[in-house]
């Protein structure tokens, strides 16, 4: 009997959860983003997976664990919000043609690759991603699941399943293999086909819907755009939207979508438009580097344009290659156009924090540092306010309160 209650003892105390142990972080230079100021010898509470308090002085409580970055800059976890996790084009294999990708690699080969591209963002800095599609059959959906499970370590995930777009999607094909662009994409140019694909994505696990307006030479109206920004709007999602001409720009801004991607030949009058409807601007820049080198000069010219107009832009990159580490690295090199066309460091920080906290409807959550926040939090060496080019060099990453990496 004796030995009976002892065991059930044991049981007892191996049921009751443990007492989470209190972070302290000390931060030499606390950077916030959204005011472009940075302050001294802070102090960070982390209980779980949120901040409890940022001040100077503060009482750490006993037998909290300390982590010194007295010698380091602390700022939010960074967003890339435009991301294909679940799609690695291999260079030697096919240069860059990813339809080929999509025609030889299997989804469920294509969801380990995310594994290993979602640790590598992570690693990168890059602690909230919106992945926009070209991952098969919602590869994109079982990572994202995967990560909110804590059965693998990546960062704060949303995802928009199937591309929808009008028949063809982005890829030329012959009359008689007509279905080889799906599952990548769902074809959809009525209003029945526009609410069946919006509706299988949603069910299917999609949080944001990403549209392509004008790959082919039909474009989606306005009309039909408004059409599925209202749709979405429904069931609480958003919409981004593909643009790669000025029409299909002009379209998507007049319908009021919630991002315009790339839209490098937007005119200056839809950049007003965008701003009066708080249409927000992800501009992809990272092409001009590896993509798109010969249009580098339109691309650059629309992002001063666009800095200029006073649009509100969020930071999304658009890398397609690279595994693990070497998606994280060349993410982040996604910063360097911005530095070639001026756009001052604040406004590259804004966009990748505050800005895209806010095109993600995650404000209240993340993008800053302040008590209630999830536990976002990395750190470089130097000041990205003086030199953004620190960014490439994170030498910390936090990830709703625990650390992934630390040198």
């Amino acid at each position: 009997m004796r030995s009976m209650k002892l065991c059930a003892c044991l049981l007892l105390m191996t049921a009751l959860p443990s007492a989470a142990q209190v972070t302290a972080i000390r931060a030499g230079r606390l950077l916030d983003p959204e005011t472009g100021t940075v302050a001294t010898d802070r102090i960070i509470l982390v209980d779980g997976a949120r901040i409890t308090a940022v001040g100077s002085g503060l009482a750490l409580p006993r037998d909290a664990r300390v982590i010194d970055l007295s010698r380091a800059t602390v700022l939010p976890g960074l967003f890339d919000v435009h991301t294909h996790l679940c799609m690695t084009v291999k260079k030697d294999r096919e240069g860059l043609n990813y339809f080929a990708t999509t025609m030889t690699d299997a989804t469920a080969y294509r969801a380990i690759e995310g594994v290993a591209n979602a640790l590598g963002m992570l690693e990168a800095g890059f602690t909230t991603v919106r992945d926009l599609g070209n991952a098969g059959d919602y590869a994109d959906t079982q990572l994202r699941k995967a990560i909110e499970a804590g059965i693998i370590p990546g960062p704060k995930m949303f995802n928009a399943g199937r591309i929808i777009t009008p028949f063809g999607g982005q890829f030329t094909l012959a009359s008689e293999k007509r279905h080889l662009g799906e599952p990548e994409y769902l074809y959809a140019d009525t209003r029945d086909e526009l609410l069946k694909a919006i509706r299988e994505n949603i069910y299917f696990g999609a949080n944001v819907l990403k549209i392509v307006v004008d790959d082919q030479r039909y474009l989606y109206s306005v009309d039909d755009l408004m059409f599925i920004v209202s749709e979405a709007a429904r069931a609480g999602v958003k919409v981004a939207a593909h643009t790669w001409t000025a029409a299909g720009a002009h379209n998507a801004v007049e319908a009021g979508v919630a991002s315009i991607e790339h839209a490098q030949r937007i005119t200056d009058e839809d950049l007003a438009t965008a701003k009066r409807k708080g249409v927000i601007l992800v501009g992809t820049d990272f092409q001009t580097i590896e993509y798109q080198v010969a249009e580098r000069p339109v691309w650059l010219d629309r992002l001063k344009r666009a800095h200029r107009a006073g649009v509100a832009m969020a930071f999304g990159t658009d890398v397609i290659h690279g595994v693990g580490a070497e998606r994280g690295r060349l993410a982040m090199t996604g910063i360097d156009p911005w530095m070639d066309a001026g756009i001052p460091a604040l406004a590259l920080l804004q966009a990748m924090t505050v800005n895209a906290a806010r095109l993600l409807g995650v404000s209240q959550d993340r993008g800053s540092l302040r008590a209630g926040m999830a536990a976002d939090i990395i750190a470089t060496e130097g000041n990205p306010l003086e030199n953004p080019q620190t960014l490439k060099r994170v030498t910390f990453v936090m990830r709703n309160g625990r650390v992934i990496k630390r040198f």
